[in-house]
Order: structure tokens, then sequence, then C-alpha cells
């Protein structure tokens, strides 16, 4: 791993989503790669296969517009560089109103089949459990990074890892919801075609119903923290129980708002709250309940969660769980050029260092992936600016943050640096973040372009 062969060679720790990313760039661009993942071999919790670029929690890239949404922004920044993400999750890609989600099995084994078909890409399973000092290497191992590995970081870094708990929403077989109760429809009807336009499946209650639903949830039995644990959660992923912990309306304004959404089988009575189900996968056999994340014990979960109507007799194929996110402080360790001060030769890219999605993290790949590769052939290549979707996270990330309260950031317009024509205020919200896109798609195709 150290020999001088090797500085020819970009090595990249991780064959998540961000791995592969920047293995796809780089070998794009004529640098040879190798991927280490140490899966199959080194198993975590959360995975269920040894496949690359596997989706431990959501199937979900979320919102797809490229004009009104940042990461929808992202996407398009993504797709002008060619990336296998992307292009792997639009070939897998299944109803899901304006966002765009994939069928996760197929997905993960197109990944896979693609890095294993492309000729500078090698893939070692091997677990890494050190910071190596020769050679240009990206560490993207994302927020199950292995405790070896972990170690060595918080020894070359001098600092604890920060963590934060992520919480796993269940999946549901369709066939055991009971449609006499649930309907399909996607939030306000979104969608270009019919079957956009149904993409969720949808469970109303009425107040009596939820105030049930919310003690139950209160007084479920919960997963305990092991001595010395922190729940410092990310606020995208709260768990429900915490969430309805905040307040008994929290729920009803967040994953169970039923804005936008009508009854069929009782049009003239408009829902209380409504729990929404999104299709896994492609057969649509399988639906995971969104933004239910949750900490309850198992016996708790099917007990709370078939008080939901339409899902009295509901069978689960997953049932939700908990675990630990690790993740650096960013602001204070990495360079805008994404390396590590005290180890150029090691990038970071991914969960790790602090973004937040799918999405996010595969960008950062992206990006590394494309600088490591120009240093690689004697050049240097700056960051995007911080006016695209990419550029805006790595500025958060590397400097734009306070590191003192440093959490994980999905990508947003308000990381973005204003647009002097466009005024503020609610009202101008709209032709603001049009503005913002347009300039972020000139910016990074000139970035692109270098």
């Amino acid at each position: 791993m150290t020999s001088p062969a090797m500085t020819q060679r970009l090595n990249i720790i991780g064959g998540g989503m961000a791995g592969c990313e920047a293995a796809w760039q780089a070998a794009q661009l004529g640098v040879p790669v190798t991927i280490y993942e140490m899966r199959p071999k080194v198993e975590t919790f959360a995975h269920q296969t040894g496949d690359l670029g596997e989706m431990v929690c959501s199937n979900s890239f979320r919102s797809d517009d490229d004009e009104q949404n940042a990461v929808g922004l992202v996407h398009w920044e993504m797709r002008a560089a060619g990336s296998l993400i992307m292009a792997t999750a639009d070939k897998h890609r299944i109803p899901a109103g304006g966002a765009l989600a994939v069928d996760r099995e197929p997905y993960a084994k197109s990944i896979t089949a693609a890095i294993h078909a492309h000729p500078l890409i090698d893939v070692t399973y091997e677990e890494i459990t050190h910071l190596p000092d020769e050679g240009q290497w990206i560490v993207a191992t994302g927020p199950l990074t292995s405790g070896a590995l972990a170690e060595a970081i918080q020894a070359e870094t001098g600092a604890e890892a920060l963590a934060f708990f992520d919480a796993i929403a269940p999946i549901i077989y369709a066939e055991s919801i009971n449609m006499d109760r649930a309907w399909m429809q996607s939030r306000y009807d979104k969608g270009d075609t019919e079957e956009e336009r149904t993409a969720y499946l949808n469970c109303p209650m009425n107040k009596q119903q939820y105030e049930a639903f919310i003690d139950a949830l209160l007084d479920a039995e919960k997963t305990e923290f092991k001595p010395g644990e922190t729940a410092g959660y990310f606020d995208g992923c709260l768990p429900i129980e915490v969430m309805a912990e905040r307040g008994r309306e929290t729920l009803r304004f967040g994953p169970m708002k039923p804005v936008g959404l009508c009854n069929a089988h009782d049009p003239d009575n408009k829902p209380y709250a409504v729990v929404q189900l999104r299709r896994d996968n492609a057969l649509g056999t399988l639906f995971n309940i969104v933004g239910f994340q949750t900490k309850m014990k198992y016996g708790a979960q099917t007990r709370v969660l078939r008080m939901i109507p339409g899902l009295e007799e509901a069978e689960f194929a997953r049932l939700g769980g908990i675990h630990r996110n690790s993740f650096i402080n960013s602001p204070t360790l990495l360079t805008p050029q994404m390396q590590l001060k005290s180890k150029p030769n090691i990038r970071f890219a991914g969960q790790i260092t602090g973004v937040e999605g799918y999405v996010e993290s595969a960008a950062m790949g992206m990006v590394a992936g494309r600088m490591a590769a120009a240093e690689l052939s004697g050049r240097s290549l700056p960051a995007p600016g911080p006016d695209t979707g990419c550029g805006a996270l790595i500025t958060h990330i590397t400097g734009g943050a306070v590191a003192k309260t440093f959490q994980p950031m999905n990508v947003n317009f308000g990381l973005f640096p204003p647009v002097d024509t466009v005024k503020g205020g609610r009202k101008r919200r709209k032709e603001r973040y049009k503005a913002y896109t347009d300039r972020a798609k000139e910016t990074f195709s000139a970035w692109l372009a270098r």
C-alpha cells in the first residue's frame, strides 16, 4: 500500500456511494483506481449485502426538481459530470411523485457490475485499518467506519470523533396493507404521469386515532443507549418517538402532515393526520413508511405501527432500527481541497465529512475524485464555486460552518451566496430559487470545462 507505484494510482477506502462515485470520476479521467471495501468479510449491522453502493436507509434521492430545489440542483450537477450514481438511479427509478426513488437491490447490483467492469478500476475486499503515509487516498467509509480505522483517524487528528444516531424506517409487504382504508396519491397530485401522481400510499387518521397513536409512541419501549453514548440526533432524521416527545403536534406538522391529500374513501372529511408509505421496489411489493425512523424495540414497533389505519395486519419485511453514525469535524480538519491538513495525501469524502444524504455524499465523492485525478495528472483543480450545489456543501464543511456546533447538513439554499438581483421574502422565493439554480448551472458547467 505504500510502494512508489501506488503514488500514480488513486486508492479509495470504502465502496459506498461516495467511494464508487469518486472511483468512477477518476477512472473516466484516465486515472487507475483501487477501491478497498471491507464487506462482506467485515460486516456492519446496517448493511444486508456485500454489494457496492448499497442503500441502507431510505430508497429516495429526494426531490428531482433542478430549478426550485437544492438537492435537485445537485442531481443536475452530478448528471452533468457523468455521475455513475445518478445514471444508475435513473435506470432503476420507480414512481415517487416529484422525488427520485430507486429499486434498491437492482440499483446496488448495477453499481457493483459497472465498477467491476471498468478497465481502470480494481476492487480489493479487505479492511484498511490505518491512514497510509504515501500515495493518493480518499477515505469514503461513510458513517459506519470500522472501529480500527476510526481509531486511526482519531489518533491522527487528536480530536474525538463526533457522532449522531441515525434511525432506519420500517418496510412493509404491500399485500398486507388494507386498501379499503388506504389510498394512492402523491401530495398535491405531483407528477407528470398518473403513476407519479399516485406514487404514495396514504393511511388517514382522525383526531382520536392520532392522539391514541401519540400516547402509544410515548409509552413504547425504546432501544437503550450503551454507556458513554449520547443521543446527538441529526434533525433531518429524528426518530418519530423523539419528535413526539418534542410536542404532541410535531408529527402532524412533520411526516404525518395531511396537507395536499384527499381521502379517496371519504373525500368529504379531511384527515387529521396522514401516514405516507413510498414504494420501495419496482415490483411494488414493498413499501417503506416515509419519515418513520424509529428506535422502538421490535415488539413495540409491530404493536404501535399496527394502530395506523390500513396497517392493522401489516407484515414487516424489515423493522426499524437505530445505529451510530460517525463523522469528522471537517471545518477544523480539511482543506478546501478536502485534504486532511496533517496528511495532504489523504482526502475525505462522503457522509464521514458531515454532509447528510445519499446525494450529498455521492456529490462529495464526485468532487474528491476529480480533484485527486487532477493532482495525479500534474495539475490543480479548485473546488466548484460556492454558488453551486456541490461547492456550497464543500464551503460549508471546510470552513463555512462553526466548528463547535458542527452537525450533519443537507444541501439547501441557505448555504448559497445571495443573489443580489432578486429580493428576499416568501413572495419572491420561487423567482429567487430559479436565480440560484440558473447561476449554479452556469458556474458548474464552467468548472467541468476546466
